[in-house]
């Protein structure tokens, strides 16, 4: 003859209650984990670092460059001796805003004749931080106050005949 020993309720429903508890902490904790994951985001055109070591000083032209490197991001301002190709990531963690984590700039100066001078790569730690001035510049005129344009209006217009 077989005893069995009857366990109390509570003792049947705490294993299936444990596993459901774990189950919907996994289920919320999941996609709030990759809530918080920065997005990154990488924009610009950075040079393929193989092809830019491939490029030859005081040998490679403006044309042999764009076939090799494309098209410059930007070019110096006054003539077109030197070429900018800018690119940078940054990384936005939930509602924060965007963070810089990398810059490069890659200038390619050429000489007289547009061949190679020297290529200079700068980056994040190279750049220098400018302090935006928050003054209004003040415009010239009549400033009203509000007394005046609430009635400024009144008797200025002549009603029709």
């Amino acid at each position: 003859m077989e005893h069995r020993v009857k366990m109390p309720v509570t003792r049947r429903l705490a294993k299936p209650r444990l596993i459901t508890a774990l189950a919907i902490a996994v289920l919320v904790a999941g996609p709030l984990a990759t809530a918080c994951a920065p997005r990154i985001d990488t924009r610009g055109n950075r040079p393929d670092p193989d092809a830019l070591a491939e490029v030859r000083l005081g040998e490679y032209t403006r044309d042999d460059i764009m076939d090799i490197l494309g098209s410059p991001s930007s070019t110096s301002s006054f003539g077109d001796r030197t070429w900018y190709y800018i690119s940078k990531r940054t990384e936005t963690t939930a509602f924060l805003a965007p963070e810089e984590a990398e810059r490069s700039v890659v200038a390619i100066h050429f000489n007289d004749r547009g061949r190679v001078e020297s290529i200079e790569t700068l980056g994040l730690e190279d750049g220098n931080r400018i302090r935006v001035v928050e003054r209004e510049t003040p415009t010239s005129g009549h400033e009203l106050t509000l007394i005046e344009q609430l009635f400024g209006n009144i008797g200025r217009f002549a009603g029709k005949k």
